[in-house]
């Protein structure tokens, strides 16, 4: 069915847009600012960071087999400064993504209907992902406004800029 791999496709899709976002956003902060908190009960975009990876190896490793809660996940460490510097967030982040993307590019149709679970609940293949679709841009827009915030005007738009949709329209459908 031409649907499905269509459907797997604007996943991958997907996942890389939101994965681009995040960091055009860790590209506009300085390495301080990957760790700043507003107040003791906030997170950082590091402990943002921790948190995605580690849900990320937790749900893609073994996906089609076996929990995607693992036992060796500490979700409450995901919440304290364990990352240190920018390059061990980054090397978290890149791990973590490729674990994703070597469970997700090999999925076929087939898969689709397959059922796996996360904390005991049983998901198809392609509630997994969608839940996964939901939950990683709930977090990346977490980290783009605090990007946002921390950048203030240095800010650069990853979207249509702020004054700027007209232009931007009047460009994609060939209007003066």
């Amino acid at each position: 069915m031409k649907h499905a791999q269509s459907y797997l496709e604007s996943a991958l899709h997907q996942f890389n847009y939101y994965r681009s976002v995040a960091e055009k956003t860790f590209a506009q902060l300085s390495d301080e600012q990957l760790f700043w908190q507003y107040n003791a009960e906030s997170n950082s975009v590091a402990m943002i960071v921790q948190h995605i990876s580690g849900n990320m190896l937790s749900r893609w490793t073994d996906f089609l087999t076996s929990d995607g809660e693992k036992d060796w996940r500490d979700r409450e460490a995901e919440f304290d400064t364990v990352i240190k510097n920018r390059k061990e967030m980054i090397a978290e982040w890149e791990k973590a993504w490729q674990c994703l993307l070597d469970a997700v590019s090999p999925l076929t149709e087939a898969d689709l209907d397959k059922t796996v679970y996360i904390r005991a609940e049983a998901h198809s293949v392609a509630e997994a992902i969608n839940r996964q679709l939901a939950h990683y841009p709930y977090h990346i827009g977490q980290i783009v406004f605090i990007g946002k915030m921390l950048a203030d005007d240095q800010w650069k738009s990853l979207t249509i800029p702020r004054g700027k949709s007209n232009a931007f329209n009047d460009e994609k459908f060939g209007r003066k």
